[in-house]
């Protein structure tokens, strides 16, 4: 072993060392404050690409999730209004019924009249308001509603709108359609009848949509949930692992200033070498 005050070979290897450990002790406490073994390209560039090319995936997913949402509040508020549609038309089919009684006078007839004009306003009104966000599928302004299957938008999936307005194919009542004599309310309790064989046929499609769209969430929801496992799979640190990593590399840490202070201490022996 050669003695030079010039250069300390104990010390710049303590040091090397030291260093080291700081790094990895940087690395692990990084870990444990984050959560993430591979928090940022600089921890491992390939798995950090991957995991981003991923997250992309997510928020793609996401996006289908809130498209299928908002398509499936569309529907489940068209079927709300078809159903009060149909709840009406059954009410005007018993109020046509009882004005096509030939034992009523015609004041009573009138009555009857005034209620089903009531009833054919309030169909309007209801498909005048079966609106989500901006969306109505009962008022014919719109022939389907349509939703992403795919987080790369490639796909998607839809389902046809019922227009379920007054005079139309579907509720063929005309607006002006009236009970004031018994002819009329006679001639109109077939078409009541078609009319609401028709809304609840119309139900009946909304209803298949409904499930449509739902399905597809759900489907979507666990292509999410698979994919964060999967990126939790590539970065997550495993805590247990980390705290004990984190304790050794402490006490590592300790030892290595302890080794870099003797090695330090080394040339002061050259003293003795001087001494008289």
């Amino acid at each position: 072993m050669s003695f030079s005050v010039n250069t300390n070979v104990g010390a710049m290897t303590a040091l090397q060392y030291l260093n080291q450990t700081q790094a990895q002790l940087a690395k692990t406490q990084s870990a444990v404050n984050s959560g993430l073994t591979v928090a940022d390209a600089q921890d491992n560039g390939a798995i950090f690409a991957v995991a981003q090319n991923e997250r992309g995936a997510v928020a793609g997913y996401q996006a289908v999730l809130s498209s299928l949402n908002n398509g499936s509040s569309a529907i489940d508020v068209a079927l709300s209004a078809g159903q009060s549609i149909s709840d009406l038309l059954i009410q005007m089919k018993q109020t046509a019924l009882s004005a096509a009684d030939t034992s009523i006078d015609t004041a009573s007839r009138q009555a009857l009249n005034s209620q089903f004009q009531a009833y054919l306003s309030q169909i309007t009104s209801i498909v005048n308001n079966a609106s989500f966000n901006g969306l109505n599928l009962v008022d014919g302004s719109t022939t389907q509603v349509t939703a992403l299957a795919a987080s790369d938008g490639s796909r998607r999936i839809s389902t046809a709108a019922e227009n379920m307005s007054l005079g139309g194919s579907i509720v063929s009542i005309a607006s002006s359609a009236s009970i004031s004599t018994l002819s009329k309310a006679s001639a109109l309790i077939n078409t009541i009848q078609s009319s609401l064989t028709n809304v609840n046929a119309a139900l009946a499609k909304l209803s298949s949509g409904a499930a449509k769209f739902s399905i597809q969430a759900t489907f979507t929801q666990k292509l999410s949930d698979a994919l964060n496992t999967g990126i939790g799979n590539l970065v997550d640190a495993n805590m247990a692992d980390e705290s004990a990593q984190l304790q050794s590399l402490q006490v590592k840490q300790q030892l290595g200033v302890q080794a870099l202070s003797i090695a330090n201490q080394a040339p002061e022996a050259i003293l003795s070498l001087f001494q008289g």
